[in-house]
């Protein structure tokens, strides 16, 4: 993810693009509310993975307003989380993957609704797609809203908790950028964030 300046103003809740329909959503992960209609519900959290070399929970801080594009999604299932569920408002797991010591760097927030990613028609950019067009772009972006930096919480501490067993990150294979957050799992990753470092933590 290419650290980008946001929006000039908060977008819509909904996502905006073309693609799959309602029926390619997914159930909201807290109380059952739908995620594939726009109206309000609770707030639902996810997983966002960064290289911090290209986007730091403290790059995402310093950036204005606290908020960045977060663009370089090239995957059809983590796009569509982002264009069919993700709302403003949800709880992001701000996430520093492919770096020596991965792991859950920070707390923040959607805070916009999506709209074309413009590395996909950049040809200097890693992140371009010479099959995308303007006028029928293929990847999209939102804008993340960094709320605080936390003490990283690595894979060896979440993996050493039972009640994390879930957790879709640390499944076998998983590899998506983006991943939904059960509410028990988020609320129990913020009290290990907040909290002290643990002994599996130190492993």
């Amino acid at each position: 993810m290419q650290s980008l300046p946001a929006s000039p103003g908060p977008g819509p809740a909904q996502a905006r693009r073309c693609g799959a329909g309602p029926a390619g959503g997914v159930a909201c992960l807290r109380d059952n509310y739908p995620m594939t209609t726009p109206s309000a519900r609770p707030p639902c959290y996810w997983l966002m993975k960064s290289e911090p070399d290209e986007c730091s929970i403290d790059d995402a801080l310093a950036a204005p307003g606290a908020t960045v594009a977060w663009t370089g999604v090239r995957n059809y299932q983590a796009r569509n989380f982002m264009r069919d569920a993700m709302q403003v408002g949800d709880g992001v797991l701000f996430y520093h993957s492919s770096c020596p010591a991965p792991g859950v760097a920070g707390i923040a927030r959607v805070a916009s609704g999506t709209r074309p990613d413009p590395t996909q028609f950049d040809p200097t950019s890693p992140y371009h797609d010479p099959r995308s067009a303007p006028d029928a772009p293929r990847w999209l972006l939102l804008d993340v809203q960094a709320l605080r930096k936390t003490r990283l919480v690595g894979l060896p501490e979440l993996r050493a908790h039972p009640s994390l067993a879930g957790l879709q990150i640390l499944q076998r294979g998983s590899r998506l950028s983006i991943t939904p957050v059960e509410a028990a799992h988020w609320n129990a990753i913020v009290a290990l964030a907040d909290g002290p470092l643990t002994q599996a933590g130190t492993a």
